[in-house]
């Protein structure tokens, strides 16, 4: 993997929900150039275990009245990583697992993670003491 991401000169490195670990090797290769969207807003609900329909399931289980999703750069952790972008969803009483993922997918994920890779690409993101900064 890093091989490869190095010979074809990736600047951005997108994980549309990547369930695996990424080796440390790449995340140390690609500082704070690997972003990954997360169903939740982290922190809750995130990190180990919190995949898929799992995340959603324990919104509803908890009984949190918003979600949402959180777009974050990659670190070692599971979703550890400094938050780009986040975007509030309200949970509705009569809301399945499977309805909430879809509300979450279409209200969130599919607005933040382009607007993230936009601002991004034009240069206006950048990571300070761990936290990102948005710019103009």
């Amino acid at each position: 993997m890093l091989q490869l991401l190095s010979e074809t000169g990736a600047d951005l490195v997108v994980l549309a929900g990547c369930l695996v670990v990424i080796p440390q090797c790449v995340v140390d290769a690609f500082p704070n150039r690997i972003i990954n969207i997360h169903p939740a807003l982290i922190p809750s609900f995130c990190g180990t275990g919190y995949y898929g329909l799992k995340v959603h399931e324990k919104a509803l289980e908890r009984g949190v009245k918003v979600t949402g999703a959180t777009v974050h750069f990659v670190d070692g952790g599971t979703d550890t990583g400094p938050i780009i972008l986040q975007k509030a969803v309200e949970i509705q009483q009569e809301d399945t697992p499977e309805v909430l993922q879809r509300r979450v997918m279409e209200q969130a994920e599919w607005v933040i993670l382009p607007q993230a890779i936009n601002l991004i690409a034009n240069g206006k993101v950048e990571v300070r003491d761990g936290h990102v900064i948005l710019s103009e």
